[in-house]
């Protein structure tokens, strides 16, 4: 008489987990029991998760954390893409097997992620269907800084006739904003090492040399004058911008706060900008440069090139088997 066919269900999975707050080498890689989804939310076999520098900025102490709500044990990454593998009692909008990206936070690099079938990034957890002609490693670069770029772009208002300078050009919000800001009818000036020109090229952008002097680099490539400027590094961009003329309504930072000028949060951003954006990789119209792709096993050596802040693009964590919806 043959053996039935049992298969064992799964129990656990790995979870990149801090056991105390810090930077990269506080980051471990854990065997944690698998997560199941309750009433109201989904399961996703996480397939890749995007890095962005508020991963490593909220985590880097207790005090920070607890300003996000984030206590130890603590999971890391927010941004990821996968495949809904279980679906709680009353959900209505995703089924097993539909592809999904979006954010949870703090707790996107690992093979599970729960999130609330209508949560936010920051409450729960959110899920998106991932359009066709999307991979997962794109699609897991899309939450944070698309979300962020669109809102940046919504306090400067670009257009026709503007010229916007775009501090930090070739960053993971960077590459966004820089096509955003194009799409929008903008000429565009990006800021940039010198080894980066190449690249700000590729988006649309027109590479300038950050450091001292940028105002008058600037002034010298664009002499009718600066209409508008997004800092998406720290506040070089926008004091220099106020230096070329341009007022402080039309200039924003995102990682820095400078009385007066008013900051860029993703969470502000207008309603529909994500779906829009990956409307646009779908359709070819908007790329999304991939730096570096790094196993999960190699969590540490990916967030210190992220943190480094020289990457031009997003850095990606491949957080299951490779898919045949992965990129080569």
């Amino acid at each position: 008489m043959a053996e039935p066919n049992v298969t064992t269900p799964v129990t656990t999975s790995r979870a990149v987990q801090f056991e105390s707050f810090g930077g990269p080498e506080a980051l471990t890689v854990r065997e944690v029991p698998v997560p199941v989804a309750g009433p109201g939310q989904i399961r996703v076999r996480v397939a890749a998760a995007g890095l962005n520098p508020m991963d490593w900025f909220m985590t880097s102490d207790a005090e920070t954390a607890a300003r996000f709500g984030l206590s130890l044990p603590c999971g890391f990454g927010t941004d990821y893409a996968g495949v809904v593998d279980q679906v709680g009692d009353g959900v209505r909008e995703f089924a097993v097997g539909d592809r999904v990206f979006g954010g949870a936070l703090s707790r996107a690099v690992a093979d599970h992620v729960v999130v609330d079938e209508a949560g936010t990034i920051a409450v729960g957890g959110e899920a998106h269907r991932t359009p066709e002609g999307v991979d997962d490693r794109t699609a897991a670069t899309l939450a944070i800084a698309g979300r962020t770029a669109a809102a940046a772009l919504a306090v400067v208002g670009p257009g026709p006739g503007d010229t916007v300078l775009v501090g930090g050009a070739g960053g993971g919000v960077g590459v966004f904003a820089v096509q955003l800001a194009r799409r929008a009818g903008a000429r565009v000036i990006g800021t940039g090492s010198a080894s980066s020109a190449e690249a700000l090229r590729a988006l649309g952008a027109e590479p300038v040399t950050y450091g001292d002097g940028l105002a008058d680099r600037v002034r010298a490539l664009a002499p009718a004058g600066v209409t508008a400027a997004m800092d998406l590094h720290g506040t070089d961009t926008a004091q220099a911008a106020r230096e070329l003329g341009v007022p402080d309504a039309r200039i924003t930072t995102i990682a820095a706060q400078i009385d007066g000028i008013t900051p860029a949060n993703g969470a502000n951003a207008p309603q529909g900008a994500l779906e829009e954006i990956a409307g646009l990789v779908a359709a070819g119209r908007l790329r999304v440069p991939i730096a570096a792709t790094f196993p999960v096993e190699q969590i540490r050596a990916a967030v210190e090139l992220q943190a480094g802040r020289h990457v031009h693009g997003k850095v990606v964590i491949d957080c299951g088997p490779k898919a045949a919806n992965f990129r080569p």
